[in-house]
């Protein structure tokens, strides 16, 4: 969502706006018509001075600062012509500052981040592109994926701003084999039920956790656990090792 640092930029966006021609602006929504405008290359200026901010659960968590101003053009799009309902996912990769300054985005007091990478997408596009593996049914796979994925976005605290969390939130978007696990063990009468991350053993100079998800049986609540290892050193987080049983030691 956007929000204006002081009545002259909102002001500005609004003489932008009525400078468009009526054929360019009757009939839409409002929400049609800001973008329109914002990702106007000749109003690039006001876009260099919206505040961006990131929420989540519909709380404002972050102001968005890009570290390339190229990436101005990218969160006016982010924006969107017709903002959906959950379905509509941005991923930022970035860097936390400090809390915004009273001033900034007016009166908006709240961290800033720093961002490096940004992109979005629909949830039922990144479903989609879940590659369906033999045996598999097309539907039930779908189903599982939007259910583990909702599970990993609505976690209570899940900002992505521990290390914790940074692990999750990599693996949602860019590890399939989740999914495809959980299928598996739903087909073997298993219930998804948690998951948990921890330090790895193999962390040494590099700081290694264990993501791992449990299942339960739903006839004897017995328990398996799976795990996969995710690298946190540095901003962008990398996979360590494929998937596999997990066994407490």
């Amino acid at each position: 969502m956007l929000r204006f640092p002081n009545r002259s930029i909102e002001l500005e966006l609004a003489q932008a706006t009525g400078r468009r021609s009526i054929e360019d602006t009757k009939g839409l929504t409002h929400e049609e018509v800001m973008y329109r405008t914002l990702t106007d290359t000749n109003n690039r200026y006001i876009a260099r001075q919206i505040c961006y901010v990131l929420t989540i659960e519909g709380l404002e968590t972050y102001i968005l600062v890009p570290s390339d101003p190229l990436d101005i053009d990218r969160l006016a799009q982010a924006l969107r012509p017709a903002p959906g309902d959950m379905s509509d996912i941005d991923v930022i990769i970035g860097r936390r500052g400090p809390i915004a300054s009273h001033e900034m985005c007016n009166g908006l007091m709240i961290p800033i981040v720093y961002v490096d990478q940004l992109y979005s997408f629909n949830k039922d596009d990144l479903i989609k592109a879940i590659p369906k593996r033999k045996g598999e049914n097309e539907e039930q796979i779908k189903n599982t994926s939007n259910a583990l994925f909702n599970h990993i976005v609505q976690i209570a605290d899940n900002a992505g701003a521990t290390d914790e969390y940074r692990a999750i939130n990599y693996l949602s978007v860019r590890y399939d084999e989740i999914y495809h696990r959980t299928q598996t063990m739903q087909d073997e009468n298993y219930s998804f039920t948690a998951i948990d991350i921890r330090l790895s053993r193999l962390s040494g100079t590099r700081k290694i956790v264990d993501v791992i998800f449990t299942y339960e049986n739903r006839t004897n609540r017995a328990i398996q656990q799976w795990f996969t290892r995710v690298d946190i050193t540095e901003e962008f987080p990398f996979l360590v090792s494929p998937m596999q049983q997990y066994f407490e030691r």
